[in-house]
């Protein structure tokens, strides 16, 4: 039973314990107004319990804004904290409550910026070995097939050269996913032609119609900064075109008076009233590193928006 409701009734039982014992007391004042006794006795409690219902309600009404956010905080997604209002004791407990999830929100802020970084590391490690070993042994194996080709015989020619262009395709895909990994062209050349290669590697070969507007203008922006903004852009793109059987994706980046806004949309089927993945939560989580405000709107048959405000 809900606290309200047993506070009530403890209290509702103890007036009608008062009212029985007045009404069936063996001492009376007057013999001939029992009825009227029990009417006025009656009409009271009610007013009694009447007033002490709405008494409760009014002060329970913080404990109970206080459970609707409980039940709904999403440390993923900073949401306004509960007024400390009401008696002295609800007010310390919901700044009790406001203060664990200051405390939650910088544990896992904290955390998810360990975790993030370590698999940034790895990414680079794991882009470095595919450049350095498997691209330099595709490399040296497509020039051993060119040897051999020149010297194949006439009739092999054909089948040696299809092998070649396979080995070839082979390269250019590790060399794909190692810059995907490692962005290396957003330490070299900057947020705005990273996001212009991203755009091109992503969107033309799976036949999506493209445009991209990148404004000159922009905020200076910390190193986390631009990787969380390249990241969330690349999940969006991914996304895009890995789900959402769009047929054309659209990607600004503009100032947006002291901030930098970043703005993903497609015209797919998108995502309304499914329960977010674990792509979208991981660009919250970015987002939330650098203290960006990620907003995703999406609905059904009208695509889907990604929308990141990065304040310098």
């Amino acid at each position: 039973m809900p606290l309200f409701w047993r506070i009530f009734l403890l209290n509702a039982l103890v007036l009608i314990a008062a009212a029985a014992v007045l009404l069936l007391a063996p001492v009376a004042i007057s013999s001939s107004a029992v009825i009227l006794d029990f009417v006025v006795v009656g009409a009271g409690l009610v007013a009694m319990l009447v007033l002490n219902l709405a008494l409760l309600r009014v002060g329970m009404a913080p404990l109970r804004r206080l459970e609707r956010t409980m039940a709904t905080v999403d440390l993923l997604q900073p949401t306004p904290r509960p007024l400390a209002r009401g008696h002295e004791g609800i007010a310390h407990l919901i700044d009790a409550f406001n203060r664990m999830i200051d405390r939650l929100e910088a544990e896992r802020a904290t955390s998810t910026a360990r975790a993030l970084r370590a698999q940034e590391d790895e990414r680079t490690r794991v882009a470095q070995e595919l450049h350095d070993e498997i691209g330099q042994t595709l490399t040296a194996v497509l020039l051993e097939l060119k040897q051999i080709s020149a010297d194949a015989p006439r009739e092999l020619r054909d089948d040696l050269g299809r092998v070649q262009e396979t080995t070839r395709g082979s390269l250019d895909e590790i060399r794909r996913i190692a810059r995907r990994l490692r962005p290396g062209v957003l330490d070299e050349l900057g947020l705005r032609s990273a996001l212009r290669s991203l755009m091109g590697e992503m969107a033309r070969p799976a036949g999506l119609e493209s445009s991209i507007e990148l404004g000159d203008d922009l905020p200076e922006l910390t190193h986390d900064a631009e990787l969380v903004v390249y990241r969330i852009a690349q999940e969006a793109l991914t996304n895009t075109v890995r789900h959402a059987h769009a047929t054309w994706v659209h990607l600004t980046l503009r100032r947006d008076g002291d901030a930098v806004l970043l703005v993903v949309r497609d015209d797919g089927v998108g995502f309304h009233g499914a329960v977010e993945g674990s792509g979208i939560r991981g660009m919250r989580e970015r987002a939330l590193l650098v203290g960006a405000h990620l907003e995703v709107r999406s609905a059904r048959a009208h695509g889907t928006l990604v929308e990141l405000r990065v304040v310098p």
